[in-house]
C-alpha cells in the first residue's frame, strides 16, 4: 500500500470509529507494521495540523482517534449545544485529580486524602467512563482500585498521563497535599475549560 493510500485508509478507519483505535489493531487491518502506522499518522498530524483542516489526529497512548481542532471549540459547543456534558464539580475534579496522580488508588485513599466521603463521586466518575476499575489491592477486604481511562486522556487533550504537569514539592507532608490537590484541581478545571473542543468525530 503506497503512502497516499495509507493515510487515506488510516483516516477512514478513524473516523468511522468514532472512539480510540489500539495501534495493534490498526496494523492488524491496514495490514502494515508499527513503524509504517506511526509514520503515516504523523503525516496526517502534520497535514491537519498545517492546512488548518477542522479535525485532528490525537496519538492516546497507544491509539489514535481523530476529533475537531482545538480552535473550533467555542463553535462546536455553541453548535452543539445538547450534546456537550455537563462540566465537573469540584468535588469530582478533586476525585479525577487524585486518581490521575496517584493511580491506581482505593476509594478509601481518595476520601483520606479529600477528609471526605468519596463514593457517590467515583460512581459519577464510573458512569462518565473518566474512571474504571483495574483490579484489587492485595490486602484484607481485597478494596477495589481505580484508575484513570483513555476517555480521560481524551476529555483533557493529553496523549499520555505523562503529558500531566508535576506537581509542586512543598512540606510539611500535610500541606504538600493540599497544595498538590489545588494545583491538580486547577490544571484540570483550565484543561476542561479549554479543551472540550476534542468533540468526538463523528
Amino acid at each position: 500500500m503506497e503512502d497516499r493510500e495509507l493515510e487515506s485508509a488510516l483516516e477512514g478507519v478513524l473516523f468511522a470509529a468514532g472512539e480510540p483505535v489500539p495501534v495493534e489493531r490498526l496494523c492488524l487491518g491496514l495490514e502494515v507494521d508499527r513503524p509504517t502506522l506511526d509514520a503515516a499518522a504523523q503525516r496526517l498530524i502534520d497535514k491537519f495540523s498545517y492546512e488548518r483542516r477542522g479535525i485532528r489526529l490525537l496519538r492516546l497512548d497507544t491509539s489514535y482517534q481523530l476529533c475537531s481542532a482545538p480552535e473550533l471549540a467555542s463553535l462546536i459547543r455553541r453548535t452543539l449545544e445538547g450534546r456537550k456534558p455537563p462540566r465537573l464539580s469540584q468535588p469530582a475534579l478533586e476525585v479525577l485529580a487524585v486518581i490521575a496522580y496517584y493511580q491506581p488508588v482505593t476509594r478509601a485513599y481518595v476520601d483520606q486524602v479529600r477528609g471526605v466521603d468519596s463514593s457517590y463521586t467515583v460512581g459519577l466518575l464510573l458512569e462518565r467512563e473518566l474512571i474504571e476499575e483495574s483490579g484489587r489491592l492485595a490486602v484484607p477486604g481485597r478494596p477495589v482500585l481505580f484508575r484513570t481511562t483513555k476517555n480521560f486522556l481524551r476529555a483533557f487533550s493529553l496523549s499520555s498521563l505523562n503529558e500531566l504537569p508535576k506537581l509542586p514539592d512543598t512540606t510539611p507532608e500535610n500541606k504538600q497535599m493540599t497544595e498538590e490537590l489545588e494545583a491538580a484541581v486547577a490544571y484540570l478545571r483550565s484543561e476542561e475549560n479549554g479543551s472540550q473542543s476534542g468533540e468526538d468525530s463523528p
